[in-house]
């Protein structure tokens, strides 16, 4: 009986690892590391490199200023893309009329490519904090509103005939029937707006910021400066994980798995 409950205990340390996510972190190590030694430090940098120039840039006051700049936009653009993107979908999935109108309409924006229509933002909204606001905005908002706007409409008619047998309003009905229901599904669309609104902001860093993590990697390319390239990469990817680590627990705990 002792001998069972040593090999089960060992058992339930390992149970607890996650070794899945972290097999896949060391098979894309190494798979990097490969990658930079076949094709050399001129064409990709390799992890310990990255790591040292993600280290300097992160501690160095002199970057600083793009840090703050990138997580200032990207903030703003996240909260409009969540808040007015619910907002969307609550009213759009409550009103099957308005929603069947305004659904191609969203799917053939959210098709566009957004680059297209950069000159126009920055015609309307100029250089700076508001043209980096409004493209990340472009490419978070619409999957929010689509996803939620799907959650409600497919939702069990008994929610809405219960709501109506209670007599609640249109607000109540939304917040303690329908938002309990499709909370899930609503955290899916933010986890998709989550990393579309990071992807349009880097962009708009890119093609017409003068600071941010997307200026700072544009520059780093036209000056073929590989370790900061994959320093910007390997820090925007860890923080995508991260995140969307996190929306995706919150979830499955929500849907009860």
């Amino acid at each position: 009986m002792s001998s069972t409950y040593r090999l089960q205990g060992p058992a339930r340390c390992l149970g607890r690892l996650p070794l899945p996510g972290g097999l896949a972190a060391l098979a894309f190590v190494a798979l990097w590391q490969v990658l930079a030694l076949c094709l050399g430090p001129d064409a990709l940098s390799g992890p310990v490199p990255a790591v040292q120039r993600l280290i300097e840039i992160l501690g160095g006051a002199r970057y600083r200023p793009d840090l703050v700049a990138t997580a200032e936009g990207f903030t703003m653009a996240l909260a409009i893309s969540w808040i007015a993107g619910l907002a969307g979908a609550a009213w759009l999935g409550m009103r099957h009329l308005a929603g069947d109108v305004a659904e191609p309409l969203l799917v053939s924006f959210y098709a566009i490519p957004k680059v297209t229509l950069y000159p126009v933002v920055l015609l309307i909204c100029g250089l700076g904090l508001p043209a980096k606001v409004t493209f990340g905005v472009m490419h978070g908002i619409v999957p929010v509103i689509l996803i939620g706007m799907a959650a409600i409409r497919n939702l069990k008619p008994v929610y809405v005939r219960t709501a109506r047998a209670m007599q609640l309003s249109r607000l109540n009905t939304f917040f303690h029937v329908l938002l309990p229901a499709v909370l899930p599904q609503f955290i899916t669309g933010m986890r998709i707006g989550f990393s579309l609104t990071l992807l349009g902001t880097l962009i708009g860093e890119m093609f017409g910021g003068g600071r941010g993590l997307g200026y700072m990697l544009i520059r780093a390319i036209n000056l073929a400066d590989n370790d900061t390239i994959m320093a910007i990469a390997l820090l925007l990817l860890v923080f995508a994980v991260t995140a969307n680590g996190v929306l995706g627990y919150l979830a499955r705990r929500l849907a009860g798995d």
